[in-house]
């Protein structure tokens, strides 16, 4: 005879008719304490594959952000000293081609570059979206010739003997567009010089996000130059190096993936012999990193500093032994604006000294507050036998008369520095170099003009200001 119903079905009441719906919640449970643990994980190892930093390193940054209240400055003392009177002493004259629209010169580097002992002005134009050659010949003549004319956004440009024939080749960051943009339309190239100042070009990366600068180094030991590259990008960014394999060829190395990446110098920042890789990285993130060459093509990734507000500013970095102890500082301005609509200053902008203690271990500075700072030189001004430095603005505000777009910082002796006034006019200076022009043993300043908004009644493209130090100029 069959079994009836009743006879299979559990009887209510037992144990082992709860069983079953027990499990089923205990393992609802246990799936979302795996979900709720998991996504936090893979979150955390996703931000340390783009950062490159190690995990205890990451939770440490997460608690830091999370934790620090933001106040622009992170309640680091300044060292500035009251403000001195206006010292006249630099004579501006502007060289190189005129305009007709606001000039957008966003990098002028001062080097001698056909070796005729006469230095000369390499220009990056994201206006003409040319790199050129403003030469000096004779001596207090300037002439302009365009390099390179097919660059959607040159943003640096450098230097380099590339291949060892004794001749100087450019490497060029090209943005693509100057303003942001997530497509990949940056590339890296490479002008190689004849040895009569005509160029070849090489393409050696494109079709990247949108490349803000790029050095040269041997990162491997191999006595051939190796390149550093910072994708600004815009929402999507990295940082990487290229291996130069010879003949033109490079194979990539992908250190991290952040959007922002501004300036990527090479030097031996730890002093083990090895070139480092110096990384400033602006956006949300508003942190410097340096990559500490292991050899090998290796690199371990070292956050030397980072700034709780993520409106910061970051807007250069510019290595120098600040205090004579023999370990290269990281000089650092905080004043980018271009975010705004239209760009204005913050209380908060300003310079900064990452003092190098040794063992990649940085004290931070902070040295003056200067609205719109975007780029800073060292030079001993005052001829008294320490670093002053020369800092430039590109975002002051434009509509007060008085707002200076290049001043100067005395050191006293003690790393405590005074700001005194140089120029008001032109604004909106975004290169800066130095060198000696004329010869007479004083380092002369060259500057670049980025007039991306008004106003546009102060406006000059590139600038040579002779340095008349201890001569009364009017």
């Amino acid at each position: 005879m069959s079994r009836g119903l009743n006879e299979v079905r559990p009887k209510r009441g037992v144990s082992g008719a709860k069983t079953p719906g027990l499990r089923r919640h205990l393992c609802l449970l246990a799936v979302v304490v795996a979900v709720a643990v998991m996504i936090p994980l893979m979150v955390l190892g996703f931000q340390s594959w783009r950062m490159g930093l190690r995990w205890q390193d990451m939770l440490g940054w997460g608690f830091r952000r999370v934790t620090t209240p933001v106040t622009g400055l992170e309640h680091y003392p300044s060292s500035e000293l009251p403000k001195g009177e206006k010292i006249s002493f630099l004579v501006p004259q502007p060289i190189g081609e005129g305009f007709q629209q606001p000039p957008m010169i966003s990098h002028v580097l001062a080097i001698d570059l056909d070796r005729d002992s006469l230095l000369d002005v390499l220009v990056c134009d994201c206006t003409n979206r040319w790199v050129s050659w403003i030469r000096q010949d004779p001596r207090g003549q300037f002439t302009e010739y365009p390099l390179c004319t097919e660059v959607g956004a040159p943003a640096h440009v450098d230097a380099v003997d590339m291949n060892g024939d004794g001749h100087l080749d450019l490497l060029v960051a090209d943005l693509g567009m100057l303003f942001p943009n997530n497509d990949p339309i940056g590339s890296v190239v490479i002008l190689e010089n004849d040895g009569r100042q005509r160029f070849r070009k090489h393409i050696v990366l494109k079709n990247v996000p949108r490349v803000a600068d790029v050095r040269a180094g041997d990162l491997t030991g191999d006595e051939l130059p190796d390149l550093s590259v910072a994708h600004f990008g815009y929402d999507d960014g990295e940082t990487r190096w290229l291996e130069n394999l010879g003949n033109w060829q490079f194979r990539s190395h992908v250190l991290q993936s952040l959007s922002g990446p501004i300036h990527a110098p090479i030097a031996d920042m730890d002093g083990d012999g090895q070139a480092d890789i110096v990384v400033l990285v602006s956006q949300e993130w508003e942190e410097i990193y340096v990559y500490q060459n292991r050899g090998n093509g290796q690199f371990r990734t070292v956050r030397v500093w980072g700034s709780e507000n993520e409106d910061f500013g970051s807007s250069g970095i510019f290595l120098a032994d600040l205090n004579s102890d023999g370990l290269l500082d990281i000089l650092y301005t905080n004043g980018d604006a271009f975010d705004y609509l239209p760009p204005r200053p913050r209380p908060w902008h300003g310079l900064q000294w990452l003092e190098n203690r040794g063992g990649l271990e940085f004290v931070f500075h902070r040295l003056a507050d200067f609205p719109g700072a975007v780029n800073v030189r060292p030079d001993d001004i005052d001829r008294d036998g320490d670093l002053d430095l020369y800092v430039a603005s590109a975002y002051n505000m434009w509509e007060d008369p008085g707002a200076q777009s290049l001043i100067w910082l005395e050191n006293d002796g003690q790393m405590r520095f005074r700001p005194r006034d140089l120029a008001n006019r032109p604004t909106h200076i975004q290169g800066l170099d130095l060198g000696d022009f004329d010869g007479d043993g004083d380092l002369d300043l060259v500057t670049g003009g980025l007039h991306t908004y008004g106003p546009f009644d102060r406006m000059e493209r590139v600038v040579l200001w002779h340095n008349r130090w201890g001569q009364e100029t009017p």
